[in-house]
């Protein structure tokens, strides 16, 4: 059994929707970024490839990939489970933090998590995510973006 841990920061943009965990959150702005932004779902990636010692998100869809440009990240997020998948690794769980001043996200939780369930194929009891805040402090308490921090175990 191993774990992996995963981290991301998006900065807000005015004019895109806002993607954690492949819902779309209603909220005046969205996170920059060369795919959708979802930064829940990129620190579990992260995560994910990191208890595997499969190197990081930027290893398999680099920013510098037009393929990449746009694409949801629950894509991203099917595509490593199958790269792990062929090295036998099984997902064991996935706890998660979001960090954010503002939206309010405890009310989406429950389907960010089911929408990762669905994507890795695994229960809903191996997936938790929680969310707070800075309160007030730092650019996330400022209102400028949005971190997660995220630990996966495996194990083959």
């Amino acid at each position: 059994m191993r774990t992996g841990i995963g981290f991301d920061t998006h900065r807000f943009s005015p004019g895109i929707p806002l993607f954690l965990g492949g819902i779309n959150i209603p909220f005046d702005f969205g996170l920059l970024g060369y795919s959708d932004g979802d930064v829940l779902i990129h620190s579990v990636i992260d995560s994910i490839l990191g208890a595997c010692s499969l190197g990081d998100i930027g290893d398999y869809f680099p920013s510098s990939d037009s393929d990449f440009e746009n694409i949801s990240s629950l894509i991203l997020l099917e595509k490593t489970n199958e790269i792990i998948k062929k090295s036998s690794w099984d997902i064991v769980n996935i706890d998660a933090t979001i960090v954010a001043e503002k939206p309010r996200l405890k009310k989406f939780v429950g389907e960010m998590e089911n929408s990762l369930s669905i994507i890795l194929k695994i229960s809903l009891d191996q997936i938790n995510i929680k969310s707070t805040s800075t309160d007030g402090l730092g650019m996330i308490g400022k209102g400028e973006g949005i971190s997660v921090l995220s630990i996966a175990t495996v194990q083959k």
